[in-house]
């Protein structure tokens, strides 16, 4: 404890000799302009403008610890997916879940959601536009036409709702004006990677209708390969990508003062099912460790089929210069259809088909004001989510080995949720100098929960034709278990206070509060109560600052209060005298988090720039507590652990401009560096130590800017690093281990992408 209280106080420390450095640096900037007004300034910074607050600012003014990273510099680092926004923000964590493609594992600040089943909430908000995803899967969007991502780290419980306690992460698309316009571009790489891409907008009437659309064809081989199937006739592609994506947009100014925009998107992804990569040889199978940490074996199928597609309408109507409102209508859907081999062999030791199939509507009601002392934004809100699901968790081995057919242990359920919300948040000039931000939210949420759970002696699939000549029998096979319905409310504050020191320097402090929703434990095997919401609270200080229009710096230090979180552990029964105890879903931990983050950006001539950012966090729980058979309390919180939340992340970029004759070029390189973290909240199995990855490109603009032309070189050291796991394993105490679930040594490990080089070639007309 006092090693840990020790860690926190010096990183605030270094925090606040930092802000005190930058105080004083840029008073010392502020008079040398005093006396030399008419120095030329030969770079400067490219500004940024963000929808954090629900209105268009700029970065600079918005008292929030952020990154937004915009289409120019997404194409010229040659993003291809959400996930590598990471990279260039401190504190974060976006990466593929475990056994999946497009499943998304996002952590800010050390919150998040390790299990992406159904009924488990996220931690982090992921938001296309205006629009809420509810669930994560799905959620690894590819960078498709897209204006810029911003990532809104620490609490939005006051603007954004429940969900979002971690942060948000928003994928902003572009809108429309001007005239015709098409952009077609073709990726070529290695592991027969091809990629195609074609987005336009085209004026039906001048400065009025446009009809937008982008479509997209992502394909690559595996990294690795299924080495071993049972069933033949699969695909042998691990790690590959087929996906297809398509967006139809209709944006409608019939006059000054009213804005229509209609929203249609599709993604098919037909990428294999992720096999994993065995830590350990199999005792059951002569199934060794592969020799590349892409390559697995599988007794299940390898298809996998992911649909998601939703629609939106967004109505503005600008009553006069400072008031406006805004309607939100939305609604998706998403049906995932996955094979997990939990234990990657060829034999049925542990293997779960799965089925999610999400639903949901949402309705927003804004209305805006803004003028030069007050700037309010308030709304109504409404959401209607359906999140159901069906795994098999099939044993076979295990069956056979007692003198039965087969084994499997099936759940099914569905975790339903209706919420309504009321929130507002205003900034307010005091003075010159100061503003005091005021914003609360308050929702209302009922979940209704059901579970069905039980074994089935034999072998069963979620239907027919699963694998091969596959007939599930008719009926239900399993009995229903929990049946149930929860309401809950919550308010969730924020309260923050602005320092405009100079045009170019702002200081903030703001506490905030957020929650994640309470649910239904998707795999009981009881009827269970409904877990409640849990509930961060968040201090933060920060400094927002920039120099001779060259040089930009922000900073903040933070302090996380996590409370009722969320695990399954030994517990009292809900209507027992506390003497039965039992495996189930409570608010059984809470921990804290305190840390750094800092974002730098240095135009040092026309041609030369500079980028760092770094995040330094020190986040531990601080109690979980379980029960004794005999219904002691205990506090278990040292085998607990902070998943996907390096102590250290860190960032250096460059970028270098060169004109010529046959156009210009921009050459750029960074290198992304993460400490060791841990992935499994119980047990340290499974450990990743630190890592950097080294990035390299070289971009061409044609004269006109008609033609483009890139050259990406992606983790050019070919590092190794794992970013998901299963373990079904414990250690024996003598450097061995014990198996688990199936029977068999199954720990498991899934991994970042390797090295790959690819050319990128663009035109715009």
């Amino acid at each position: 404890m006092g090693k840990c209280m020790k860690s926190r106080t010096s990183k605030i420390s270094y925090l606040a000799i930092a802000i005190a450095a930058t105080l004083t640096n840029n008073i010392a900037f502020a008079e040398e302009a005093e006396t030399n007004k008419t120095v030329e300034k030969d770079s400067g910074l490219e500004i940024i403008e963000v929808t954090a607050r629900k209105s268009l600012e700029g970065l600079q003014s918005v008292p929030v610890s952020l990154t937004s990273v915009g289409s120019v510099k997404m194409a010229e680092r040659g993003i291809n997916s959400i996930t590598e926004i990471q990279q260039f923000s401190p504190n974060t964590t976006l990466q593929a879940s475990r056994g999946t493609n497009s499943t998304l594992t996002a952590f800010v600040r050390g919150v998040g959601q390790d299990d992406p089943l159904w009924g488990y909430e996220p931690g982090v908000g992921i938001y296309i536009d205006d629009v809420y995803l509810a669930r994560p899967q799905g959620a690894v969007l590819d960078i498709i036409d897209v204006e810029r991502v911003e990532i809104l780290r620490g609490p939005q419980g006051s603007l954004y709702g429940k969900n979002t306690i971690g942060g948000a992460i928003k994928y902003v698309t572009k809108k429309m004006s001007g005239d015709l316009e098409f952009d077609l571009t073709a990726t070529a790489g290695d592991y027969n990677r091809q990629d195609y891409k074609v987005a336009g907008k085209i004026p039906i009437i001048d400065d009025k209708l446009y009809v937008g659309f982008a479509l997209a064809s992502l394909t690559r081989d595996g990294y690795g390969e299924f080495l071993q199937s049972d069933l033949s006739g699969q695909d042998s592609e691990n790690y590959n990508k087929d996906v297809f994506a398509g967006r139809v947009t209709v944006e409608f100014t019939p006059t000054d003062d009213l804005f229509f925009r209609f929203n249609y998107d599709n993604t098919v992804d037909d990428s294999n099912a992720k096999g994993g990569y065995r830590l350990l040889p199999s005792i059951l199978t002569e199934a060794p460790v592969p020799d590349s940490v892409y390559d697995s074996y599988t007794s299940m199928p390898t298809w996998n089929k992911v649909e998601g597609e939703g629609f939106s309408l967004v109505a503005e109507y600008y009553i006069n210069d400072t008031w406006s409102i805004k309607s939100v209508t939305a609604s998706r859907d998403n049906n995932s259809k996955t094979n997990i081999d939990f234990d990657n062999t060829a034999e049925r030791i542990f293997d779960v088909p799965a089925i999610y199939d999400d639903t949901q509507f949402s309705q927003e009601f804004q209305l805006n004001y803004n003028s030069d002392n007050l700037t309010f934004v308030s709304g109504l809100y409404y959401f209607d989510s359906e999140s159901c699901g069906h795994f098999d968790a099939i044993l076979e081995n295990l069956g056979q080995a007692l003198g039965l057919p087969g084994l499997t242990r099936e759940v099914t359920g569905c975790n339903n949720s209706e919420s309504y919300s009321l929130y507002g948040q205003g900034s307010y000039n005091l003075t010159d100098k100061w503003s005091l931000t005021l914003g609360a939210r308050y929702t209302q949420e009922e979940k209704v929960g059901q579970v069905s759970n039980g074994l089935i002696f034999g072998t069963v699939y979620p239907e027919t034709d699963w694998v091969p000549g596959y007939e599930r029998p008719e009926g239900e096979l399993i009995p229903e278990v929990l049946s149930g319905t929860e309401d809950w409310s919550n308010f969730t504050p924020r309260i923050g206070a602005e320092y405009q020191y100079s045009d170019d320097m702002m200081l903030f402090a703001s506490f905030s509060q957020g929650f994640k929703s309470g649910t239904f434990n998707p795999r009981a095997s009881t009827n269970e109560e409904a877990v409640d919401p849990e509930s961060v609270n968040s201090y933060e200080m920060g400094i927002k600052s920039e120099w001779n229009d060259n040089l930009r710096i922000n900073a903040t230090a933070f302090y996380i209060d996590h409370t009722d979180r969320q695990f399954v552990t030994a517990l009292p029964l809900p209507d027992g005298d506390g003497s039965e105890i039992n495996q189930r879903l409570g608010n059984i931990g809470s921990s804290t988090a305190t840390g750094i983050e800092l974002d730098v950006e240095y135009a040092a001539t026309d041609a030369l720039s500079l980028t760092f950012s770094l995040g330094l966090i020190d986040a531990d729980f601080d109690e979980v507590i379980s029960y004794l058979p005999d219904g002691t309390p205990t506090d278990i919180s040292d085998t607990y652990n902070i998943t996907n939340t390096p102590d250290t992340t860190a960032n250096f970029g460059v970028s270098y401009e060169i004109e010529s004759s046959l156009g210009s070029f921009v050459i750029n390189g960074n290198y992304y560096y993460r400490s060791d973290y841990v992935l499994s909240p119980t047990d340290l199995l499974v450990t990743q130590d630190g890592y950097g990855l080294l990035n390299f490109g070289v971009n061409w603009y044609s004269e006109d800017d008609d033609w483009t032309a890139a050259l990406h070189w992606k983790n050019v050291t070919d590092e190794e690093y794992k970013i998901g796991n299963y373990g079904f394993v414990a250690e024996d105490g003598n450097g061995g281990y014990l198996p688990g679930t199936g029977g068999d040594q199954t720990l498991i490990a899934y991994y970042g992408d390797p090295s790959t080089i690819s050319l990128t070639v663009g035109y715009h007309f």
